[in-house]
């Protein structure tokens, strides 16, 4: 009987590690299954830099815009000054009274008291160009003199100002005003001195002297000084 040949078989081998073979070799490690790397460990020795932290996130900037509302009303314009307050001012620039000072005598040394009066204002410190003295009954002896050069000289000397000016109450009136007023009451009737005591209250700037007889002088004026 003829034999038929039979079909070798194979023989499927496991996988796994080879078995060791007789010289004594040890097998090789068998290699992972391949899958994600893990990470690598930090090397000792010097560390690297610090890594900067992300910025905190900013707020979102509020980006509404408001609407203009309509306007307002206007604020109310300020109450005009009472024209009660500019009285005052039209006060201060009126020219203030003078202050008048009596210095008692007769008629017969108010003359006198009159120019020891202007000696003390000029020794105080007062211009010769500040005083103008004026009489009620005799005029002063450098008014005599002066005028006996004329008129015109004698005013002259009035307009230039650089010295004490003598005038009689019958011209006061044409006399300009000067910072000090010495009114010598050395007789005269009692309308010269009321006109020569109202020119002088005129046209002292500062300070009004007058030199006689109290009493006198206080009837002329109608009130004490």
């Amino acid at each position: 009987m003829p034999l038929i040949p039979e079909e070798p078989q194979i023989h499927e081998k496991a996988q796994g590690p080879r078995a060791t073979p007789a010289s004594g070799r040890t097998a090789s490690t068998p290699r992972p299954v391949p899958g994600p790397r893990p990470a690598a460990p930090p090397r000792p020795g010097r560390p690297g830099p610090v890594r900067p932290t992300a910025p905190a996130q900013r707020a979102p900037r509020d980006t509404t815009t408001t609407k203009p509302g309509p306007p307002g009303p206007a604020a109310p314009a300020a109450p005009a000054a009472p024209a009660a307050q500019a009285a005052p001012a039209a006060n201060a620039a009126t020219v203030a009274a003078p202050q008048i000072q009596l210095i008692p005598a007769t008629p017969d040394g108010a003359l006198d008291a009159a120019e020891e009066a202007v000696d003390l204002l000029l020794d105080s410190g007062r211009t010769p160009g500040d005083v103008l003295v004026l009489t009620t009954g005799e005029p002063h002896p450098w008014a005599a003199h002066e005028l006996s050069f004329g008129d015109a000289a004698y005013w002259a000397q009035h307009d230039a100002g650089d010295d004490v000016f003598y005038a009689d109450a019958a011209v006061a009136e044409r006399a300009a005003s000067r910072a000090v007023v010495v009114v010598a009451v050395n007789g005269g009737p009692e309308a010269a001195a009321a006109r020569a005591l109202g020119v002088a209250h005129t046209r002292a700037g500062a300070l009004l002297i007058v030199c006689g007889d109290p009493q006198r002088i206080n009837s002329v004026l109608g009130a004490g000084v």
